[in-house]
């Protein structure tokens, strides 16, 4: 990931003519490719202002010459298409759309947050009648007991079929389902199998599973850059977390109600020492975590 490096200040130009006609961005780590003509498109947006003369000095270049913006690198995708074309298509199930607002009203795109906003109150006005929709719908003969505005447990009672369904904010139900964490470790380990072994710390943390269950537990803290704009019904075996502390992740699955049933782990001497005789091993470890 190309990280911020340095300053550039160019001298203004009356005509722009300092600017290249093909512009390299990096922003939050992903590189764009565009041209000049589309940044400065829209007259009073961030990108405009940032590109005009009159702030040369402000802009950030990484290591590459390309110019930094500290934004969501894999949501500029769509800021950017409606620069170009002035209209944004977005992907079946696309469970960003709060977030894309965001980003929106960030680059000073009215017409961009306007477009966003009726799906956004369709999509609260679906979340808010979905779960009673679906409670009713269940059997003619089940009783239930439902609080929207609270984090509460639904008790769905029937002659044969007693039930109970754990609820989060609102009137979101909370699905049961897996998730596997992972992460590649190493550790040397002395001649002596006694001695304490000398641990690594873990370089990348893997999540494994349904993308809503994952979305709901890590939030931001999720890294989809490997596998983006995937429905949220599908499954993933690429995501990883923007943080390195197992514990963070046991907790944020804790609290999102989910307890470890399964872990295993290998290891593999990859190289031996040839002075000391200690032996490096390579370990690969899962948890695997299920909410009822």
């Amino acid at each position: 990931m190309a990280m911020p490096e340095k300053s550039s200040c160019t001298k203004p130009s009356e005509d722009f003519s300092h600017f290249p006609q093909i512009i390299e961005l990096n922003v939050g780590g992903q590189v764009y490719i565009t041209r000049y003509p589309t940044l400065i498109s829209i007259p009073g947006s961030l990108l405009w202002e940032m590109f005009s003369e009159k702030n040369l000095c402000s802009l950030t270049q990484d290591n590459k010459g390309r110019f930094f913006i500290d934004r969501d690198g894999f949501l500029f995708r769509y800021v950017l298409d409606y620069m170009r074309d002035r209209q944004v298509v977005l992907p079946d199930h696309f469970p960003e759309h709060g977030r894309l607002q965001r980003e929106a009203e960030y680059f000073r795109l009215p017409e961009l947050v306007k477009m966003l906003a009726p799906k956004m109150n369709k999509l609260n006005s679906v979340g808010n009648d979905l779960c009673q929709n679906d409670l009713e719908e269940l059997s003619p003969s089940i009783d239930t007991m439902f609080n929207p505005s609270s984090s509460s447990i639904v008790h769905i009672s029937g002659p044969d079929n007693p039930l109970a369904l754990t609820t989060g904010t609102g009137s979101h139900l909370k699905k049961a389902g897996f998730i596997t964490i992972g992460y590649r470790g190493t550790y040397t380990l002395g001649r002596d199998s006694q001695t304490d072994a000398k641990f690594r710390r873990v370089a990348r943390i893997m999540v494994c599973g349904k993308i809503s269950l994952a979305k709901e537990v890590f939030g931001d803290t999720l890294n989809e850059s490997r596998d983006p704009d995937r429905p949220p019904e599908r499954y993933t075996s690429r995501y990883y977390l923007k943080f390195t502390f197992l514990e963070q992740a046991f907790d944020r699955l804790a609290d999102a109600g989910f307890h470890m049933v399964a872990c295993n782990s290998t290891g593999t001497c990859t190289v031996t020492h040839d002075q000391t005789d200690d032996k490096i091993w390579t370990s690969y470890t899962e948890y695997v975590f299920y909410r009822e």
